[in-house]
């Protein structure tokens, strides 16, 4: 993409409304702009980022066996009276009455809506296990919305619902979601940490949360320190062995780390030396809860089992916020001159920024540069702008991209262009083609 063709409205005040760094960094790079209180459009430099870290939670699902589709934003209100829930949840639903009378919600979750589903349509044991999930839009009416897409009232969120004949198979199921959402938060370049948690509206008393350690974090959390070693890597899991996921449970849930709803002074004084017990602030961006037969038992969700009986199946809801993993990314990921995007979720792979714009060597080493990353598979974005070089520093650390590439007459006079790393501020000289190898390279791990 060439900058002077694309959407990209950087400011260059903060605006007086932001409150925390991914709120002004989102509004200063031009990623969103606020329609109501807590409800964002996202303008295309955002909505690349939303993409990319949408298709790796597709992918990562998909891996494990879970199956995508596509609920609706409004559910009506009979479903959530079935399951006693429509009154109980409170004002953060948005109740709707459509032109013939009918209760209506802009739906915050979706376990009524699935769970009507799969009664509909699955009625044998032979049939499970069986999860579904879909990324969609959510609404919560939140009484004070803030922190821009960290606490807003509309939000991306990808929620998951696994059917099971059994409480074993459903807590297989329960780690499976694990293993998978610690494979998608490393390749989003975030440590998600795993912590005890309560259920709230969703019901279950088996759950935990996933939370990034940030000082701008709504939740308190209390840890053991080691937990901060675990890295999941690129090992292989096999998604159908209880046992391979029973294990990576144990590994990354055995050591001590609750939110503030479920800390237990007593145990982690008792369970954490002195010198690793910690506490900081953490970002939410997922939850999995196993809630039993909560919903099957109230909405008749029933399978015939290998007896010939009828029994009511066991579930689980498990989420991840798809659109607060923006601010979460950029929260533990920038500095003083803006974002600093980890490879996986970069909206552009890399920036081209032509030094002396109208001088030929300059054009056509920058128009080869563009054409020969695009041919490999990469997307450069080209600040190909009349501007001081400066103006076009600053903006390219402001938007973040992992790496830029500098093209001015006086490296082509040595065959060299300068490709610097966003994160470390080094810079090495090579040619056109090694630079774009060498991003080629980088690119395939991720």
């Amino acid at each position: 993409m060439r900058l002077t063709r694309y959407f990209l409205p950087v400011l260059k005040e903060t605006p007086s409304e932001a409150q925390i760094v991914s709120h002004r960094l989102m509004l200063r790079a031009g990623m969103i702009k606020q329609a109501s209180a807590g409800i964002y459009s996202w303008l295309p430099l955002g909505f690349k980022v939303l993409r990319r870290i949408e298709q790796i939670v597709h992918e990562e699902q998909i891996r494990a066996g879970h199956i995508p589709m596509l609920m609706p934003t409004l559910q009506s209100a009979e479903l959530w009276r079935e399951s006693g829930r429509y009154d109980d949840y409170g004002q953060e639903m948005l109740r709707i009455t459509d032109r013939h009378g009918r209760d209506m919600l802009y739906g915050p979750t979706n376990e009524e809506l699935i769970t009507d589903i799969f009664r509909a349509h699955v009625n044998s044991y032979k049939d499970l296990p069986l999860t579904l999930y879909h990324i969609q839009w959510k609404f919560r009416d939140e009484v004070r919305p803030r922190f821009g897409v960290m606490r807003g009232r509309e939000f991306l969120m990808k929620d998951g619902y696994n059917f099971d004949l059994d409480k074993e198979a459903a807590l297989h199921a329960y780690n499976r979601h694990l293993v998978s959402y610690l494979r998608s938060y490393e390749r989003m370049g975030l440590q998600a940490i795993p912590m005890r948690a309560d259920g709230g509206p969703i019901g279950g008393d088996y759950t935990h949360e996933f939370l990034v350690l940030a000082e701008t974090g709504e939740s308190e959390v209390f840890y053991d320190s080691a937990i901060t070693d675990l890295k999941f890597g690129d090992r292989a899991v096999d998604y159908d062995s209880v046992s391979e996921c029973q294990a990576v449970l144990e590994e990354f849930t055995s050591r001590y780390a609750r939110t503030d709803e479920t800390h237990d002074a007593e145990l982690f004084a008792a369970q954490v030396p002195e010198a690793r017990q910690k506490s900081a602030r953490g970002i939410e961006v997922g939850q999995i809860f196993y809630f039993g037969t909560k919903y099957s038992d109230a909405m008749g969700a029933t399978v015939v089992g290998p007896d010939g009986a009828r029994v009511p199946v066991h579930m689980g809801s498990h989420g991840i916020g798809v659109s607060r993993l923006l601010g979460a990314i950029i929260e533990a990921s920038h500095d003083e001159r803006g974002i600093i995007w980890p490879e996986g979720v970069t909206p552009f792979h890399c920036g081209i920024v032509n030094l002396k714009q109208g001088d030929a060597a300059a054009d056509a080493a920058c128009e080869a540069l563009y054409a020969g990353l695009n041919a490999k598979g990469m997307e450069p974005l080209y600040d190909d702008r009349s501007e001081r070089a400066g103006a076009k520093f600053a903006t390219m650390d402001l938007i973040g991209l992992p790496w830029r590439i500098t093209v001015g007459p006086r490296g082509l006079e040595k065959g060299v262009v300068e490709l610097t790393s966003r994160r470390t501020g080094e810079s090495e000289e090579m040619t056109p083609e090694a630079a774009t190898d060498r991003l080629a390279q980088i690119y395939a791990a991720h």
